[in-house]
């Protein structure tokens, strides 16, 4: 009967590595704070056409993100407003040129992925932003270029600042920056940077961590087989 339970919970459980019941606690603090902050700030400075949306629903998924994931490459803060800004330029430019249709909506996106790789700001939730600037109606369409800083620009910003005060105050570390590693010991690190580029080349997929932690992963991995093949010193108990 315990073993059943422990299988049906395990379910909840979260699926990315290193994720623990804390760690979503504090993301959904995090994202409660980061909206609501986003939206009551943007709300009280009246900038824009009253018709446009004052928070675009694409920042909420900046937002998981933001707080779920600040590790990830994608949550970097040029990443955030850097993709959802060159999202909502390509998004515009394809409206103006094309009219309405199935091509326009993919293409929209399509050159969004494409615009945010060249600039190195790849952001998932801009691929929605790019696609709300073509189907987002007539005051979007109206509101032209200044959509992608009032709001898109704007809630990014906001968004990121609610975030870097957040991650502060709870002790996280982001901006994210690689955990320094000390020199290994001799005889101990096996992998090269060369084997780490060789193996993600050979899986011919990408991965939502940098090079820079996945080195240290492996090399912190490394570490700790090292010390379980020694076993524990002589003599202790």
């Amino acid at each position: 009967m315990k073993a059943r339970t422990a299988r049906q919970w395990q379910m909840f459980q979260p699926i990315l590595a290193g994720a623990n019941a804390r760690d979503r606690a504090i993301a959904c603090l995090g994202a409660l704070i980061g909206i609501a902050a986003t939206s009551a700030l943007c709300s009280a400075l009246h900038l824009g056409d009253v018709a446009l949306p004052l928070l675009i629903a694409p920042m909420g998924a900046s937002t998981v993100l933001l707080f779920a994931l600040p590790a990830s490459p994608l949550a970097q803060p040029w990443s955030i407003i850097g993709g959802q800004v060159v999202s909502a330029l390509v998004g515009i430019t394809v409206a103006k040129f094309l009219a309405p249709s199935a091509f326009a909506d993919g293409l929209a996106v399509a050159a969004a992925i494409a615009g945010m790789s060249l600039l190195r700001c790849l952001h998932p939730p801009g691929g929605a932003t790019a696609l709300i600037a073509v189907i987002g109606g007539p005051a979007i369409h109206a509101a032209g270029y200044s959509f992608a800083l009032v709001p898109v620009g704007l809630n990014a910003v906001v968004l990121v600042a609610t975030g870097i005060a957040f991650h502060r105050l709870s002790r996280r570390n982001y901006p994210h920056r690689a955990m320094p590693m000390p020199p290994p010991v001799a005889g101990e690190r096996v992998l090269a940077r060369a084997d780490i580029d060789a193996a993600l080349a050979d899986m011919h997929d990408s991965f939502d961590i940098s090079r820079d932690d996945l080195d240290a992963l492996l090399q912190l991995a490394e570490h700790h087989a090292a010390e379980r093949v020694k076993g524990p010193p002589a003599g202790s108990g």
